[in-house]
C-alpha cells in the first residue's frame, strides 16, 4: 500500500506507515501541506536567546537541529531509500523529504527551546514517539540522555513516559553512576515514588535544574 502528499511542486510518494510518520513529523495538515515553513511560529521563537526555562547557547541549538535531522533520517528515510532503490543517475527518493527535514528541524529546535511550554511539551513529544519510541514503549538507550536532544527532555521534560524511572534510568538522565544516584536518595536529594519504588522524574528534573544553576553561577 502507498501513500502521497505534496511537498512544494513535487507529488512525493510513499509506503503508507512511512507516509503516516513523515506526515506526523513535519506537521501536515489535510488541504494545507506542511505547517513547517522555515520560520517558527510566531511568538515561539527565542527572547533574546533565552527562553523562559533557562539560558541557551546557540551551540545548542545547532547540536539539537543536527542530531534530529540525523535521527530523523536514519529512523525514516534511509530505509526509504534502501527499500525503494533509485533509478540510473536519479536521486535518491527521500531527496525532496531531506531538503524538507533540514528545515523542520530547525523549527523543531526553535520550539522546543523556546519560552511556549505547551508548545514545547507537543514537539517534544511528538519527536519523541515519532523518532525514538519503539511501538508503544519509549526506552532508548542510556547513552540517548546524553545527546543534545536527551539532556534537554530530561531537563525540561522529564521522562516522556513514566513520573518514576528505575535507578538506572534516573542514573542515565543525570548523567552519574548507579550508585551515585542511590546516594543522592539516602541524602534526600533525590525522592523516591511510595508506590514503584522507583525514583520520581520530577525530582530528577528538580536536580538537573539545580546543577544548571550551579554552573551558570560559575561562568
Amino acid at each position: 500500500m502507498y501513500g502521497n502528499f505534496t511537498l512544494g511542486n513535487q507529488r512525493v510518494e510513499l509506503p503508507s506507515g512511512f507516509t503516516d510518520a513523515v506526515k506526523c513529523l513535519l506537521g501536515w495538515r489535510e488541504g494545507g501541506g506542511a505547517l513547517m515553513n522555515g520560520e517558527p511560529a510566531a511568538g515561539n521563537d527565542l527572547v533574546d536567546g533565552r527562553p523562559a526555562w533557562g539560558e541557551v547557547s546557540t551551540a545548542v541549538h545547532v547540536a539539537i537541529v543536527r542530531q534530529l535531522v540525523c535521527d530523523v533520517g536514519a529512523r525514516l528515510l534511509d530505509p526509504l531509500d534502501r527499500l525503494l532503490g533509485t533509478a540510473g543517475d536519479d536521486p535518491p527518493v527521500s531527496s525532496v523529504l531531506r531538503g524538507q527535514l533540514e528545515i523542520a528541524a530547525e523549527v523543531w529546535a526553535a520550539q522546543v527551546l523556546g519560552p511556549d511550554e505547551r508548545l514545547a511539551a507537543e514537539t517534544a513529544r511528538r519527536l519523541t514517539a515519532e523518532i525514538y519510541q519503539s511501538g508503544d514503549v519509549f526506552a532508548p538507550p542510556f547513552e540517548w540522555w546524553r545527546t543534545p536532544f536527551g539532556a534537554l527532555v530530561a531537563r525540561r521534560f522529564g521522562h516522556p513516559a513514566a513520573e518514576a524511572v528505575s535507578l538506572t534510568v534516573a542514573s542515565a538522565m543525570l548523567g552519574i553512576t548507579r550508585q551515585g544516584v542511590h546516594d543522592l536518595v539516602k541524602r534526600g536529594k533525590l525522592r523516591r515514588d511510595e508506590a514503584s519504588g522507583g525514583v520520581l522524574v520530577s525530582s530528577v528534573r528538580d536536580r538537573l535544574t539545580q546543577l544548571s544553576e550551579v554552573l551558570s553561577s560559575e561562568r
